[in-house]
């Protein structure tokens, strides 16, 4: 039996896993208030026409879109078909859609994409849960998606990857002004290297040395992250990251008795 699939937005990503679904067998319709198409994909008028008949629902607009989605497209809904929200948006609203859906019958799961969608698609990792997820993931993993399953209510998978996020999107935001420093220095090619070979080395004892030696040094390097803060400042580069980790370990060294050397 055929898989119907409504997919709501039809963006960058949506549009790339909406072309990737018609490839695997699927049957999908699809809507995009500004009227984009993609092959193979049914065009439908509005969100209630396009999950009129699916099986399954992809949310794939935006964490402002999402609630919206969902309540446009609520007349149209049958009991029992899958929404799946897969919008970067908080636990707290993928918790919020879940419960208003829930209300008309509608199981709802949180699917949290691990990795950009473009040049991937269908095959972007994903993370879901909620009750659902295990029908989620036989639905998409028989058409080829790389789904995992995360124990846990709706939002837990969103949870996920926006801890990951706070370090990895933060640690990108530090190496960009670093390097901007660095460029208004004349230094830009020693610091880009010497980042380079750091974060080559890291492993889990890393990450262990970078907690506990933030903890026990907290007075020092508020104070090397100050001046940090001032050079930045002399150099007439917005510094951002740079107080805000001053200020941290401030906070950490003012809740802290002293601090080994």
């Amino acid at each position: 039996m055929t898989t119907c699939i409504a997919v709501l937005g039809l963006g960058e990503a949506g549009s790339e896993i909406a072309r990737d679904l018609v490839a695997a067998g699927a049957d999908v319709r699809g809507y995009d208030p500004l009227g984009i198409s993609v092959d193979g994909v049914a065009a439908r008028g509005n969100e209630a026409d396009a999950v009129a008949d699916a099986d399954l629902v992809l949310s794939v607009n935006s964490s402002h879109d999402a609630m919206t989605a969902l309540a446009n497209a609520l007349p149209g809904l049958r009991a029992g078909t899958l929404w799946a929200d897969l919008n970067t948006a908080s636990p707290g609203l993928k918790a919020a859609l879940a419960e208003r859906a829930g209300e008309r019958g509608v199981p709802v799961v949180d699917v949290a994409l691990m990795s950009p969608v473009p040049g991937k698609g269908l095959r972007t990792p994903m993370l879901v849960s909620g009750e659902a997820a295990g029908r989620y993931a036989e639905l998409l993993a028989g058409l080829g998606a790389d789904v995992d399953v995360e124990p846990g209510p709706v939002g837990t998978a969103m949870s996920r990857k926006l801890l990951r996020s706070v370090f990895y999107k933060g640690l990108a935001a530090a190496v960009v002004e670093a390097l901007r420093g660095a460029e208004a220095a004349g230094c830009a090619d020693w610091l880009r290297g010497n980042i380079a070979a750091e974060l080559a080395g890291f492993d889990e004892r890393t990450v262990d040395r970078l907690v506990d030696g933030t903890r026990v040094h907290a007075r020092r390097r508020a104070d090397e992250m100050a001046a940090a803060t001032e050079q930045l400042h002399e150099l007439g580069v917005p510094a951002r990251v740079a107080p805000a980790a001053r200020d941290l370990l401030v906070e950490l060294r003012d809740a802290a008795p002293g601090e080994s050397t």
